[in-house]
């Protein structure tokens, strides 16, 4: 069926021709593409016969070395209603209690 595929011609208009499912079509040229052509084994003995090499598409990267976590710095927060403006610095190590602290703070 492949060899109906002609240029500018779709695998979906060959396969509706011929009644076929047209992703099936497809599977069946990706199939055959992969397959080596019937005369190039006939002949050989096993020993002749080589698998294809494989290529990886893998490419090392040389990645910097890690650097040190950057340094906590602390949780600042400016509130400010009408013209009372409060700044809060709470040490950032301890953020789930600023956390808690502003939850109260905003009941």
């Amino acid at each position: 069926m492949a060899s109906c595929l002609q240029p500018g011609m779709s695998m979906a208009a060959v396969a509706m021709a011929h009644g076929v499912n047209a992703n099936l079509l497809r599977r069946w040229v990706r199939e055959a593409e992969m397959k080596p052509a019937a005369g190039a084994l006939r002949g050989m003995t096993p020993g002749e016969v080589q698998a294809p090499e494989h290529r990886s598409s893998f490419v090392p990267v040389q990645l910097p070395a890690p650097s040190e976590p950057a340094a906590l710095t602390d949780i600042r927060i400016e509130l400010q209603r009408g013209v009372t403006a409060v700044t809060v610095t709470w040490p950032a190590s301890a953020a789930s209690e600023c956390a808690a602290w502003m939850r109260e703070l905003l009941r």
